[in-house]
């Protein structure tokens, strides 16, 4: 079943994943308005990538007309950054997506809500460019988290790198350097399969605090997400 579920999350977010099993073909017939989104289509995507984006398109679709966050349908745009929006007359549902692999997930928040979500399949590259990413003080605190076990290993370092890719979402702007701007204030480990992780955005002079939650939609992948701000 290719829509696999909708969550309804604090704040009145909802989460949606897509496992996706359809051609490119397939996908266009479920959108409401494929004529929209046409012109739209990213020139490089090829089968799987248009698939993926396509899916993610289909998934929006669903959980509004799932849920009470708009009363009409809205086509789903892209920014001169590349960030997602729901183009619509007056105050919209915000709205992150993303896809690896064979799973595409969205996140909508009502009207004004900072959202992000990131799905990645477990590999070896986060571990190998750690230090691009995490800081000094992150990469000691997960010092200890480090074993002998390879799968465990990358799996640890890919959901580092999907909370990361959260946050750069949640802050929606450019000129971001991971190290510098979006931090990881980690609890001690071992982690379970599911759960939160404490982040800081320092955007300025301004610094806001997140929560970042996270499971495993499936065996080798990651799911991180987070909507809103922590109360000060």
């Amino acid at each position: 079943m290719p829509l696999h579920s909708i969550r309804q999350l604090p704040g009145g977010a909802l989460l949606g994943l897509w496992h996706l099993l359809e051609t490119p073909a397939e996908l266009w017939s479920q959108l409401a308005s494929p004529e929209v989104y046409a012109p739209l289509l990213p020139a490089r995507a090829d089968g799987p990538r248009q698939a993926q984006w396509l899916a993610g398109r289909v998934l929006v679709q669903r959980i509004l007309a799932a849920t009470a966050l708009t009363k009409v349908p809205l086509p789903l745009q892209n920014d001169a950054t590349g960030r997602p929006f729901l183009a619509g007359a007056g105050p919209v549902p915000a709205v992150s997506l993303s896809h690896s692999g064979a799973w595409v997930a969205a996140l909508l928040a009502p009207p004004g809500t900072p959202v992000g979500v990131d799905v990645e399949v477990v590999r070896d590259k986060a571990q190998r460019i750690a230090r691009k990413f995490l800081n000094d003080d992150e990469l000691a605190a997960v010092k200890s988290f480090i074993s002998s076990n390879a799968a465990a290993d990358n799996e640890l370092f890919s959901l580092l790198w999907s909370a990361k890719e959260t946050l750069y979402k949640l802050a929606g702007q450019r000129g971001i350097i991971f190290r510098q701007n979006l931090l990881l204030d980690l609890p001690p480990g071992p982690w379970p399969a599911a759960g939160e992780l404490p982040a800081r955005l320092a955007l300025g002079n301004a610094i806001s605090r997140h929560c970042i939650c996270y499971f495993q939609p499936a065996a080798g992948y990651v799911l991180t997400h987070c909507h809103g701000l922590l109360p000060s």
